[in-house]
Order: C-alpha cells, then sequence, then structure tokens
C-alpha cells in the first residue's frame, strides 16, 4: 500500500545520485524534507508495487514489539529477499548494533536505511563508519522548488560557474520564468515538499516538525531534559524576531533563565537538528563550547512560519546561508562584507541599490542583490545561489 500510493510525479535528483547498490546505505535528514517519499518512489521505480525482492518497513512499526530486525533480515533472506528498506531507523533503540550484524551475517542483502539528521552513525553502538555509504538530505533549494512546484527544470549550477558565467545563467533562467517573482514566493513556502497552496496549514505542519524534533529527537539524541523543551521552543521564538541575532550569550541565557554552557550546549544541538544555523568569524578554530557570532533560522520558511515580524533583509541572509551551507562553508564577514565563502569570497547582501562602499578593495567580493534579474558587473541577483544544488 506504502509504494502503490506513492506519487513519481517529480522525483528527487538526490535519488539518481545515491549508490542504491551498496550494501549498506544510510539516508539522514530533517523531518520532512522528503526522505520517505524518495525511498517509496525508489522501490516502486526499481522494483514495482507487488514485487518481492524488497521490502519497506517502518520501524515504529507495531510489528517490532515482539519482532527483531535480525529476525525480519533472516526471514527476508531465506524468502530471496535482496533488499531490505528501514525508514526512520532511529525509532528501533538497537537499529546501529543490530545492522552491524546484518551486515556481517547477509552479505548478498542490501540495506537502505532513512533517520533523524541528529542519528550517529559513526558514534552509534556498533561502528558502522566503515561500513554504511552516508548521504544527508537537505530541503527544496531554489532550482529544486522550480521543478517541484512550477515544472521548470534547471540544470545545476555550481558556485564557481555562477560567478563565472551569470549572465548566460540569468539569460537561461529568465527565458523560462520569472524569476524574482518565483524566489518571493519560495522563501515563503518552497523549502518542504508538502505545500499545497494554503499557507497557514503549510506554516502548521513546519511547527509540528519542530515541535517533533524539539520534544522527540533532541530529548533523545541529544540528552536535552524533556522538562527544557519549551525553553527550546522559547529560544526559536526569540531568535526568530531577532535575527539575524549578533550573539549576546548571557541575554539569551537571562531571557531563558538558564546558563550559559547549558544555552551554548541547545545552540549547538539546535543547529545539528537543522532548526538553526550558528555562523562564526573563523570556522577552523570553533571549539565546542564557544559561543557564534550570528545565528539564523534554519531556512526562511521556519523563519516565516514564527517570526512575528522579520525584515526583508533578514529574509535575503537567511536564505544564502540556508542555500550555500549545503555546500560550503559560510562564515561571518564581521569587519568586512557579511559573509565569507570558503575563506576566499566575500558577499555582501542585499537590495538593488546596494553599493559596493564597504567592499570595494577587496579582492572576490560580490554582492548579493534581492529585485534584480540580470547582474550588473559583480552585481548579482541572490536568487542565483539557489541553483548550486
Amino acid at each position: 500500500m506504502f509504494i502503490s500510493q506513492v506519487t513519481m510525479n517529480i522525483v528527487r535528483e538526490m535519488s539518481s545520485k545515491i549508490n542504491w547498490n551498496s550494501q549498506l546505505v544510510a539516508i539522514k535528514g530533517s523531518r520532512g524534507v522528503g526522505k520517505t517519499t524518495m525511498i517509496r518512489q525508489y522501490i516502486r521505480q526499481t522494483y514495482g508495487v507487488n514485487a518481492g525482492d524488497a521490502l519497506y518497513c517502518v520501524m515504529d512499526s507495531i510489528y517490532f514489539t515482539n519482532h527483531s530486525l535480525l529476525d525480519l533480515a533472516e526471514r527476508f533472506c531465506l524468502m530471496g529477499g535482496k533488499h531490505l528498506f528501514l525508514d526512520e531507523v532511529h525509532k528501533y533503540p538497537t537499529w546501529s548494533k543490530e545492522l552491524k550484524e546484518i551486515y556481517d551475517l547477509y552479505p548478498k542483502l542490501k540495506v537502505t536505511f532513512s533517520g533523524s539528521s541528529l542519528i550517529q552513525i559513526l558514534n552509534a553502538d556498533a561502528d558502522l563508519s566503515r561500513r554504511v555509504l552516508s548521504y544527508t538530505m537537505e530541503g527544496l533549494s531554489f532550482r529544486e522548488y522550480l521543478h517541484f512546484y512550477k515544472d521548470i527544470e534547471l540544470p545545476i549550477h555550481s558556485l564557481n560557474e555562477i560567478l563565472a558565467n551569470a549572465d548566460n545563467i540569468c539569460d537561461e533562467v529568465c527565458s523560462v520564468c520569472s524569476p524574482q517573482k518565483m524566489f518571493e514566493e519560495y522563501v515563503r513556502v518552497g523549502y518542504y515538499p508538502f505545500y499545497d497552496g494554503n499557507e497557514t496549514e503549510y506554516y502548521s505542519r513546519i511547527e509540528n516538525v519542530v515541535n517533533f524534533i524539539i520534544d522527540q529527537e533532541m530529548t533523545e539524541f541529544c540528552g536535552v531534559d524533556p522538562a527544557y523543551t519549551r525553553k527550546l521552543k522559547a529560544m526559536l521564538l526569540f531568535l526568530s524576531d531577532n535575527v539575524p541575532y549578533e550573539v549576546n550569550i548571557a541575554k539569551l541565557a537571562s531571557y531563558l533563565e538558564l546558563n550559559k554552557a547549558t544555552v551554548l550546549a541547545y545552540l549547538n544541538a539546535m543547529q545539528k537538528a537543522e532548526l538553526l544555523h550558528l555562523i562564526y568569524t573563523d570556522n577552523k578554530s570553533v571549539t565546542k563550547m564557544q559561543k557564534p557570532d550570528k545565528i539564523f533560522i534554519h531556512n526562511t520558511n521556519m523563519l516565516c512560519a514564527f517570526a512575528e515580524q522579520y525584515t526583508v533583509g533578514t529574509v535575503r541572509e537567511c536564505f544564502v546561508v540556508n542555500q550555500l551551507s549545503v555546500n560550503h562553508t559560510v562564515e561571518y564577514g564581521k569587519t568586512v562584507g557579511d559573509f565569507k565563502i570558503d575563506g576566499k569570497l566575500t558577499f555582501e547582501v542585499g537590495g538593488e541599490g546596494k553599493s559596493f562602499e564597504q567592499i570595494a578593495d577587496i579582492p572576490d567580493s560580490y554582492i548579493l542583490a534581492d529585485n534584480l534579474e540580470f547582474p550588473v558587473g559583480k552585481k548579482l541577483p541572490i536568487w542565483l545561489v539557489g541553483l548550486t544544488y
């Protein structure tokens, strides 16, 4: 039933990049980004809806209250099964130990499992690091949003390609759509693949996703005291109305009635849970308990869902950090420019009237500007960075 009902209208490109034939594949990602749908689509595409070669299981199924994962794998192999798909594996307490045993006992059985972005594959009870091929699934990029919601297909362009060939890429995009209009929609409702046209319901679903992450996953994987989950939600709401937040840990600790060390630990946990982006001036020297220089909500849709009020400048910077953090190191510019990318490029973010005054003498510096469809010298449309994955 799960497989036959899945829609095949649009399949995320990530599916074609996964080596599904590897013996052990992990697909990690935040709740709501589409891991389950992609797995079901692959099964339907590869094995059909009635094939016996593949078995799909949701790991919080009542079946596992009196059966083990190891028992299931043994029975499946005896019946000639070839590929086992385990969805939300983190909901099964001894998943790592049993997967290691399955890997060793049944070398011909392929196992693909999905899990929260918080599961620690490398530090799990059993050492899976040498065995598992791991992938991380993000929410929709601006480019994927155009494909998913507007049926507009565009190729991925690396950041280097964009900087070297912005004119031609803008020509390509503008020939098939009005990117500025689409960008304004994307920052409100385009990151998650479950928008159905009702903005209120969409934001309600985002709130449900965040509540689940904080109430369930962070208490299980990050050691957050369940009594403090309300404080984490209060922190998220506070930051939503104050981002990009130039960090004052003492003020934040006072607001939450927590000590500074606890606040820093919770901020790091919220970044791992893909609720926040913590930005530092120098990522290489970051220590575990060092305060970040700026804090951003993880994506613009989450920001719109939680903030009572936000500025367009906040949305712009949140978008740039979210899109570029997937494949690049994003650091806080602090003295010059808004952001430093990979320690080399300097980006200033603003509206179409933004001047080069602050970065005039800085090599490899660019402006990412809103309300722009074509580049003006080194001033580039901001939506271009949404084509990088």
